[in-house]
């Protein structure tokens, strides 16, 4: 049965029709009706400031094109939201042209790429789009064929009559369809009727990505624009105590040096003159704070977790009563160090700061955040300001931040020209806003007969807020629980890195759960299963996760992998809830030449209705390969306030050799989709360190997880 919206005729705004035809039909987040307008044929490059978020154009000629405002990441998002609104308005998509919308923080809600939330805050709003335009073109062909709407349908971005051949195209019905009133109760398709959704559609950036067009930050230019690289401090923790620029001026091609902030800029006429001159650079430093080694780390967590003033986060029953009747109790601990997000594209930004505004174009995941911050540091209304997103040639969360673009904003109004910002590979290694260093005191008491009675976490961070995610499972399903964390405030600068917490806490937790589970003497998967039921039955507590949805991935899981059933395969399973998605892994590790090697990973995942097959399935691969990567070889360590890799030669990523299998299973339980940019990699590190454990009997308690299997770091 068809699900039905009503509109609200308020926040309808109607353009007056122009000649030359073609209706523009825009939607506000907030009920994401569709609202007509006359525009020409080239409208998508002027689309009118009106209170809309989103715009579908659609021309004489029948070509629809389709705004998509969210930044893009390589999370697919640029095809994943014109699919939506294409399925509404019943178009084929190769009437489709999709074009990046620019920042508008009066027409667009969330134009964010980040928490693997744009489809779930988008969804309906979409629908809703796409349906009312659809509804608006029915109605606009029923008056003209003087019928009733119910007597029309829509085919391939036309409408018919039914039992005749008359037809209409929506190219041929805009320019009237821009005088009808706006539908109020607009029905929307039955998922059973989806036609692309659910299907498998090519990025609509593939060819330009593999002909090598211009799409991305750096290959971003402007006629007349100045290059400019920036020398920060070496050592976080140290502060510009004087600058000798004059050998670096006398380099060909160099414009200028201007120092701002703790930082000392090169301007000039190529990328190649302005990093030649930054060696040139005489700068001197001074301690500004603690310069930290990974040594001093290592002690800083033992304090944290041997700390009495750490911070609760939820507790339930008594804990203490739990652990001294307890037949048995497991304790371990799992650290894992700062990790780069390591994009390929490095950072990089174009500002052009004028008198009467400024201009900013490049990849950002907060194209807001970005105008909020220059407009506050140049003292102008935000109005003033225009953003552009390029693709972003990788992300991982660094581009959440701003810092990269202020520093092509504070160069721009230093120098008065438009500037080009470039971090070479190293600047970006050592740059900061890494992952966070974070270990983990993990504990549970077992009764005699196996059950899980209590359960202890204690999370210590460095720069990492609150290290844990207090009400995820477990939780609800352990009656006497105690989570608390602490924090070690460093002059080394974190963020938000891809699954943020999540990405090791997971690994972690599904690490430990398999430890209890051998020291209660049952399946790794059935002791998970009893303590859902556990959840669903008699929670302990509230319960901030879908029992059901997690007891059908798991189920979904073992079955396709066939767990248990053949024992020469050395299977490690986990489970994990983010971002509303539900993911459930089997890692798969074989012995050659005596050596461990992780072959396959299969991945079961409930992200609820899957838009693009193609790249839904892209995502969790990628998310696996990340997750297993990272996890196997990641770490970056730093002495004296220095970090020990700058680049890719010390920096240990996955090879392509090393990617195993992955195997990709969805639930189809018609649900509302949910996110998918994250939830793939937080169980993975858990699948794999389990499926390690099958296989030589050895636990491991440190990231990368290839110094606990061969005793150092490969380069």
């Amino acid at each position: 049965m068809s699900n039905l919206t009503n509109t609200n005729r308020r926040d309808f705004m109607k353009l007056a029709a122009t000649a030359g035809g073609g209706v523009l039909l825009g939607f506000h987040w907030r009920n994401a009706d569709a609202k007509p307008a006359v525009l020409d044929a080239a409208a998508e490059a002027a689309a009118p400031s009106i209170e809309f978020n989103s715009y579908l154009a659609v021309a004489p000629d029948g070509k629809i094109t389709i705004f998509s405002p969210n930044p893009e990441v390589g999370q697919g998002i640029k095809t994943a939201f014109p699919i939506v609104v294409a399925e509404e308005l019943d178009v084929d998509w190769q009437q489709v042209h999709v074009a990046q919308a620019p920042l508008d923080t009066v027409k667009f809600q969330r134009q964010v790429a980040g928490g693997s939330g744009s489809i779930p805050h988008s969804w309906k709003r979409l629908r809703q789009a796409g349906a009312t335009a659809r509804q608006l073109f029915i109605n606009t062909a029923a008056q003209r064929w003087g019928v009733a709407p119910e007597q029309c349908t829509t085919e391939s971005g036309a409408v018919l009559l039914k039992g005749s051949k008359k037809k209409l195209t929506y190219g041929e019905l805009a320019e009237e369809a821009a005088k009808m009133p706006t539908p109020t109760d607009v029905p929307l398709k039955d998922p059973k009727d989806f036609k692309l959704i659910g299907s498998s559609i090519r990025n609509v950036d593939n060819q330009d990505i593999i002909t090598g067009k211009p799409l991305f930050g750096l290959d971003f230019t402007r006629e007349g624009m100045l290059y400019a690289v920036v020398e920060r401090p070496k050592a976080f923790g140290m502060k510009l105590k004087s600058v000798d620029s004059a050998a670096a001026k006398a380099v060909p091609g160099i414009v200028d040096v201007v120092t701002f902030d703790n930082s000392v800029a090169v301007v000039g006429k190529s990328t190649w003159q302005v990093m030649k001159a930054r060696k040139a650079l005489k700068i001197d430093y001074e301690k500004e704070a603690a310069l930290e080694s990974t040594s001093d780390h290592d002690r800083i967590f033992d304090e944290l977790l041997n700390s009495d003033k750490n911070e609760v986060r939820r507790k339930e029953g008594d804990v203490d009563k739990a652990f001294k009747s307890a037949a048995k109790v497991v304790k371990s601990e799992y650290q894992c160090p700062f990790l780069s997000h390591a994009p390929m594209e490095p950072m990089n930004f174009f500002a052009h700061v004028r008198p009467d505004g400024a201009e900013l174009i490049g990849p950002t995941q907060t194209p807001e955040r970005a105008q909020g911050e220059a407009a506050k540091f140049l003292g102008i209304p935000k109005e003033k300001i225009t953003v552009d997103m390029t693709r972003m040639g990788g992300g991982f969360g660094r581009r959440l931040a701003a810092d990269f673009v202020m520093e092509a904003v504070k160069i721009s109004a230093l120098t008065k020209a438009p500037i080009k910002l470039i971090w070479s590979r190293e600047d970006d290694m050592t740059g900061g806003d890494y992952r966070p260093a974070v270990k983990y005191r993990f504990e549970a008491a077992l009764d005699d007969k196996g059950n899980m009675i209590g359960y202890k976490l204690r999370g210590a961070g460095i720069n990492a807020g609150n290290p844990t995610r207090e009400n995820n499972f477990p939780a609800g399903a352990v009656d006497n629980l105690l989570i608390d964390s602490a924090e070690h405030k460093s002059a080394i600068t974190t963020g938000p890195w891809r699954a943020p917490i999540t990405n090791f806490l997971a690994a972690a937790e599904q690490s430990f759960l398999d430890e209890v589970a051998q020291a209660a003497g049952k399946d790794p998967i059935q002791f998970r299963l009893e303590l859902l039921e556990k959840a669903k039955t008699a929670p302990a507590g509230d319960v901030r996760y879908d029992v059901d949805r997690m007891i059908a991935v798991t189920k979904l899981a073992a079955e396709k992998s066939n767990w248990g059933k053949d024992k020469t395969k050395n299977q490690g399973f986990s489970l994990y809830y983010s971002h509303l998605s539900y993911v459930a892994q089997v890692g798969e590790v074989e012995m050659k030449a005596g050596k461990p090697e992780l072959t396959k990973i299969i991945a079961a995942v409930d992200c609820g209705i899957v838009i693009n097959q193609s790249g839904a399935r892209q995502q969790v691969m990628g998310g696996v390969v990340d997750g297993f990567g990272h996890a196997m070889y990641g770490s970056l360590s730093f002495t004296d306030g220095v970090p020990d890799q700058s680049n890719f030669n010390k920096y240990r990523i996955i090879r392509m050799q090393e990617i195993p299998e992955v195997e990709v299973h969805f639930v189809d339980n018609g649900i509302d989709p949910t996110g998918l940019g994250e939830p793939a990699l937080p169980p993975t590190g858990g699948a794999v360190a389990n499926a390690f454990f099958k296989a030589t009997g050895k636990r491991l308690y440190k990231q990368p997880f290839i110094e606990g299997l061969s005793g150092k770091v490969e380069s």
